[in-house]
């Protein structure tokens, strides 16, 4: 990853905000998972949230091509959990602290959301470098 910040290091500036671990900490892992979808994806800012990310892992099916992070050597229901995976992370994590104070009183559940955003700008990362 040269020239580009590596993902595990947007989530352990994130752990280091003076919010940790609050609802912003963990909707800010979210929001960078965003960002790095629609980048990835080249799809435009008029999808947010839980649309984007069903349109840009959208399953390909009876020979119709899928969305642009969409795996086509994948089998189908490991494409549509992988679509899932995306969308329910924002839906539970990223959304809530988007339209609300949110408030991660563990520091711990905080924490495990900062990994697993690390783990989503991952396979973005591989889903980009798949598709290029």
């Amino acid at each position: 990853m040269t020239g580009k910040k590596a993902p595990w290091a947007t989530a352990a500036a994130i752990s280091q905000s003076p919010s940790f671990p609050g609802g912003t900490a963990a909707g800010s892992p979210m929001k960078a998972v965003e960002v790095a979808v629609r980048d990835a994806s080249g799809l435009d800012n008029s999808l947010v949230g839980v649309a984007l990310m069903r349109k840009a892992f959208q399953p390909h099916q009876n020979g119709k091509p899928g969305g642009p992070l969409a795996d086509a050597g994948a089998e189908g229901g490991e494409q549509e959990v992988e679509s899932a995976l995306f969308a329910g992370a924002m839906g539970r994590y990223k959304n809530p602290s988007s339209h609300r104070t949110v408030d991660f009183a563990d520091p711990i559940e905080a924490a495990q959301i900062i990994q697993f955003a690390d783990l989503l700008l991952r396979q973005v990362d591989r889903a980009r470098a798949r598709n290029s």
